[in-house]
């Protein structure tokens, strides 16, 4: 019954993903934290990752601006790698708390860069990509902060959705490769990673069509309301 549940949040979660840009792993991390662990469910959040992030691209897959995302890849990759190495060394406790503050922080972050209206280019994706990398490796997802840059850089709807998840995706793969060369990722994480990224694709393509009858102003609401509730209840594992 527990994994029929979790299979359920995680199509719910693949859809949200696939409609706002991000909030997969925000909505489904609790529930793998609660099951297996925090360290265990940062490796399988990142098997999942990939195949949602993948079910995105394909959705939408000739919009990728490619460009876009080299740029981004160029320094998110080492970043990502660096990232987990600092994620195993951290007690169980510390990557609870560090996860559930990093999500209710995002929400007057994403609100402050929305605010700025600031425009990115390619140099800047390039040179951001490197520190999102990095926290990406500790904390499971940075989309709160790529889903504005992205936004900043003039993309939209089908074309912002394929290029954040083509870039997010070459991230989660240096994760997961860095997750292997340090023996963090035995077949049984990697069977319930493929488990929960089959129901996460799978909402990539329910997405596909709700996204156009989305207004600005609901996404917004939807991706502070997620964090909020994600980073609330993480915190409140770790006081268990």
């Amino acid at each position: 019954m527990e994994y029929v549940i979790l299979l359920a949040v995680a199509l719910a979660a693949g859809t949200l993903g696939g409609v706002v840009g991000t909030g997969s792993s925000m909505v489904l991390m609790p529930f793998l934290v609660i099951l297996f662990g925090p360290k265990h469910a940062v490796p399988i959040m990142a098997i999942a990752s990939i195949m949602g992030n993948l079910g995105r691209v394909i959705a939408w897959w000739r919009l990728v601006d490619w460009r876009a995302v080299a740029a981004y890849s160029a320094t998110s990759i080492p970043g990502a790698a660096l990232g987990v190495h600092s994620l195993l060394a951290l007690p169980a406790r510390a990557v609870d708390v560090a996860l559930g503050l990093f999500f209710v922080s995002m929400i007057p972050a994403r609100r402050w860069i929305a605010r700025h209206e600031l425009h990115v280019t390619r140099l800047h994706l390039a040179l951001l990509g490197g520190p999102i990398g990095f926290l990406t490796g500790i904390v499971v997802s940075t989309g709160p902060l790529s889903v504005p840059i992205f936004l900043a850089y003039g993309l939209e709807k089908g074309a912002f959705l394929s290029t954040e998840a083509a870039a997010s995706l070459v991230v989660y793969c240096a994760k997961v490769v860095t997750f292997r060369a340090l023996g963090a990722l035995p077949v049984e994480i990697v069977a319930k990673g493929l488990l929960c990224g089959s129901a996460v694709m799978a909402g990539a393509f329910v997405a596909r069509h709700l996204v156009l009858r989305m207004s600005t102003d609901v996404f917004r609401r939807v991706l502070d309301g997620v964090m909020l509730v994600s980073g609330l209840s993480l915190l409140w594992a770790a006081a268990r």
